[in-house]
C-alpha cells in the first residue's frame, strides 16, 4: 500500500494551479474536466505520481466558495531552508501566516502559508537540518 493523493476542493482553478506551480514550484501533471458531472481534476506535484504522493485540486464547476471546517489541519513539505523559502514564497506574492522559525519547544523549524482557498500548509526542514 501507499498513499497516492490529498484531495482539496478549490473555487478557482486556474488561480489554485496558478499557486501550486508558480509559487511552489509543482508540476501540473494532469487535468480532466468531466462536462457532464461540470467538475475538473487537476493533479500536481513535485515529481512522477509512480514515485509520488501528489495533490488533487477538485473543482466543482458550480461552487464559488467551500467552508475549511474544522477537522482538516495543513498540508506539509519539507523544503531545504525554510527561511529562504518563506522569503521566495513571499516575493512571489504568496502569503506566509506564521513566520519561519522554531516550534516551540524544539529544534524544529517550521513555517505556515496560505493557499487562494485559505487552506494552510506547513514548511518544515529537513530532518536533522536544525536551521535555527
Amino acid at each position: 500500500m501507499r498513499l497516492l493523493h490529498t484531495m482539496l476542493r478549490v473555487s478557482q482553478l486556474n488561480r489554485s494551479i496558478d499557486f501550486y506551480t508558480g509559487i511552489l514550484g509543482m508540476t501540473l501533471l494532469r487535468r480532466h474536466d468531466f462536462s457532464e458531472g461540470r467538475f475538473s481534476l487537476v493533479f500536481l506535484g513535485f515529481g512522477k505520481e509512480e514515485d509520488n504522493t501528489v495533490l488533487e485540486l477538485t473543482h466543482n464547476w458550480d461552487v464559488d466558495e467551500y467552508s475549511l471546517g474544522t477537522a482538516f489541519g495543513h498540508i506539509a513539505i519539507e523544503v531545504e531552508d525554510v527561511y529562504k523559502a518563506c522569503d521566495a514564497i513571499h516575493q512571489k506574492g504568496g502569503e506566509v501566516v506564521r513566520a519561519a522559525g522554531p516550534m516551540k519547544g524544539s529544534d524544529i523549524t517550521l513555517a505556515f502559508i496560505k493557499d487562494p482557498d485559505g487552506y494552510l500548509i506547513e514548511l518544515l526542514g529537513r530532518p536533522g537540518s536544525r536551521e535555527l
